[in-house]
């Protein structure tokens, strides 16, 4: 027997050891218990919470800064914006913002936080290295959604009273188009290539897809489940998959997250999740999207592949935003 031939089983054995002890990816989510002022920590490997911390007064909006160090929080009682250190989870620093800001994106280029203020009519744009504002832009009455456009030339605010879509121009701060669509919208979401964008309008039960070039309504998305009333269908969070191919749309008190393909707008199916159903994130590799459910206080992570409720996860009382980041 040759010594390659001897060797072998024990190369073989090596390899295979190797492979097993290879971790799948593992991230990390964060989600905003709006009652209880925590934020709960999930592994979405294990898809359990592994700590809760305390934290400002009415967490909801949350994002994080683009190199992870940073969670971005609206802590909508304290009137301002708080950043954690996603690592630690300890307190960094405060950032201005208006009164009871809602929702919040970050520019591209990871300096400039675009805040929305629900009580003073006004988007806030803010340094987050330097925690100085840097402009104050007038919107519609209580300001809420915040779609920014992959290539950050454009920002996207919707008001819920004044049921409009407000087109800002990044560079210059001034809106210069909007775009009136069904009451009380909520969430505002671009597709990668920037060829539409996608509005919830909660009371409306509808989504408006807008062509951003010329903002004209494509069309409008309704929707319809056995046995749950049309009322409590209350379109909200908006996810699209990084191909473009497929949206998640939150339906609030329908306790369902609706599956549409963005070529035909067509709802190919219903996930029944937790109860009211507000925000939504996908995981980096964009298999697992986590649900925020805040009338049953927790969160569902759905298989996107087979477009399946896999697990639901009992966090804080009334969870309401979500991100997803690397470990």
């Amino acid at each position: 027997m040759s010594r390659l031939s001897q060797l072998l089983p024990t190369l073989v054995s090596a390899a295979i050891a190797s492979f097993a002890v290879t971790p799948a990816s593992a991230y990390t989510a964060y989600v905003t218990n709006e009652k209880d002022n925590s934020l709960s920590v999930i592994d979405t490997d294990k898809l359990e919470v592994i700590k809760t911390v305390k934290i400002g007064q009415r967490p909801r909006g949350i994002v994080m800064s683009n190199d992870g160090k940073w969670l971005i929080i609206c802590t909508s009682d304290d009137n301002d914006v708080k950043i954690y250190d996603a690592k630690t989870l300890e307190y960094v620093k405060s950032l201005p913002s208006g009164p009871d800001p809602e929702l919040l994106t970050l520019h591209p280029d990871g300096k400039r936080l675009y805040i929305a203020n629900e009580d003073d009519n006004l988007v806030t744009v803010v340094d987050i290295e330097t925690s100085k504002v840097l402009s104050e832009i007038p919107v519609g009455v209580e300001p809420e959604g915040m779609g920014m456009s992959p290539d950050g030339k454009v920002l996207v605010n919707t008001s819920e009273t004044t049921n409009m879509a407000h087109f800002i121009d990044t560079t210059t701060h001034k809106t210069f188009d909007n775009v009136l669509v069904d009451s009380r919208p909520r969430v505002a979401m671009f597709n990668a290539a920037q060829t539409q964008l996608w509005v919830s309008s909660e009371v409306g039960g509808t989504v408006a897809v807008i062509n951003p070039a010329d903002r004209k309504i494509i069309t409008k998305i309704n929707f319809a489940i056995p046995g749950v009333e049309q009322e409590s269908i209350q379109p909200v969070g908006i996810r699209i998959t990084k191909d473009d191919k497929i949206a998640f749309v939150a339906l609030g008190p329908a306790n369902r997250v609706a599956v549409i393909d963005t070529t035909t707008f067509k709802v190919l199916k219903y996930i029944l999740v937790g109860q009211r159903v507000w925000q939504m994130y996908f995981t980096p590799d964009g298999k697992l999207l986590f649900t925020t459910n805040g009338a049953s206080n927790d969160v569902t992570a759905i298989d996107v592949a087979s477009q399946k409720a896999i697990k639901s996860i009992k966090v804080g009382r009334y969870p309401w935003g979500v991100v997803v980041s690397p470990k």
